[in-house]
């Protein structure tokens, strides 16, 4: 039997946009504990956003966030002594969470600038469907839609139909048929 689902923490709203989702990429900038750095170079980047775009920066992040967030991943299960790959759609939460996590990875895989202008530059590409988030989102889906033929393996929650009643069993004697052939034996 599986464990209770645990109930996680309500995040705390952002001071500054009192936004939860600004609160959760904040803790995923966040390194060793240092959350007034992590949070000085979000807010930073957010001013980039808007000196650049001239626009709110705060729907430039939502938007970023839902270009990159994939709609289906892939997950394995073992199936008759073989791993496939089988396609699932992805829940809101997840979504979340791998969206931040690609965007963080993209602006710091690039190196020479400061981690602010990176990850507003990533942001302001992905809001725009480019940059590396997005290609991360769709190599992913690309993998999903060509393991498509494995989604029947996937588990279905939906209950199944009862099963049709089997008609009862009688207990005649088995008919057994004999032909005879016809050889007609002329003398």
């Amino acid at each position: 039997m599986r464990r209770k689902a645990k109930v996680g923490r309500p995040i705390e709203p952002d001071n500054r946009f009192q936004s939860p989702k600004v609160a959760k990429f904040i803790n995923y900038v966040m390194q060793e504990g240092k959350k007034s750095t992590a949070r000085s170079v979000v807010y930073d980047s957010f001013d980039l956003i808007k000196e650049k775009t001239k626009t709110n920066a705060i729907d430039i992040f939502e938007e970023a966030i839902k270009n990159v967030g994939p709609h289906t991943e892939l997950r394995s299960r073992r199936v008759g002594g073989a791993n496939y790959q089988i396609p699932h759609e992805v829940s809101p939460r997840r979504r979340l969470t791998l969206a931040i996590r690609w965007i963080l990875e993209a602006a710091r895989s690039k190196s020479g600038r400061p981690m602010a202008n990176r990850l507003a530059d990533e942001l302001m590409s992905a809001a725009k469907n480019e940059g590396e988030a997005i290609k991360k989102r769709d190599s992913v889906l690309r993998m999903a839609e060509a393991n498509r033929a494995f989604a029947h393996f996937a588990r279905s929650n939906a209950p199944r139909p009862p099963m049709a009643p089997r008609p009862p069993m009688t207990s005649s004697a088995p008919v057994t048929t004999t032909t005879t052939s016809s050889s007609s034996t002329a003398a």
